[in-house]
């Protein structure tokens, strides 16, 4: 079986709608996949701050640290679960990301530019968004984001399954989205 590594930055847990989305959808992809979840919650995230740059450029990086690059790099497929929070990804996924961005792991260079190391060949990017902003609208900079650290790691196409303006309808409507959305990424899932 492939390996699929499932990244889940659902910081409210179970209250989490996106949380709501993704776990169905993974559930689904672990009759194809061996599924490592790694909850951020459940990370000790150091900020990339000075003293860790430093530290980084000498080698010495946390044995933890290098484990979940690793992580990323050898996963055949990802699935990260992150709600929309001011405007991008929360913050812990972003610092997770930094830490794992480490030279001769998730990515190279030949001397002119950097490639990626990464085999995943597809990523899913499972979020909520209590606005009605889409995917692709100039305010949402979650994706682009994702998309350009793909390129950095060498990681296949980025599909995203989305729920959006779920802050401003009932309680009937978003339970409704939540449906759609995990209808649309359980048809994602039959191809990923």
């Amino acid at each position: 079986m492939r390996n699929l590594l499932y990244i889940d930055a659902c910081i409210r847990d179970e209250e989490s709608r996106t949380k709501r989305i993704a776990e169905p959808i993974v559930a689904e992809l672990a009759n194809r996949y061996n599924v490592t979840k790694l909850a951020l919650n459940d990370l000790d995230l150091d900020v990339v701050q000075k003293e860790l740059l430093n530290k980084r450029m000498h080698g010495e990086i946390p044995q933890k640290v290098m484990a979940w690059a690793e992580q990323m790099r050898d996963a055949d497929r990802i699935v990260i679960a992150a709600p929309f929070w001011d405007m991008s990804i929360p913050a812990a996924l972003k610092v997770f990301f930094e830490l794992c961005s480490i030279f001769d792991v998730t990515f190279k260079s030949n001397d002119k530019t950097c490639y990626g190391n990464c085999k995943a060949e597809k990523m899913m990017y499972i979020t909520t968004r209590g606005m009605d902003i889409a995917t692709g609208d100039e305010l949402e900079q979650a994706t682009p984001y994702l998309k350009a650290l793909s390129w950095l790691w060498g990681i296949g196409p980025l599909q995203v399954v989305a729920a959006q303006n779920m802050d401003y309808v009932s309680a009937e409507v978003i339970e409704e989205k939540i449906a759609v959305a995990v209808a649309e990424g359980l048809q994602i899932a039959k191809e990923f």
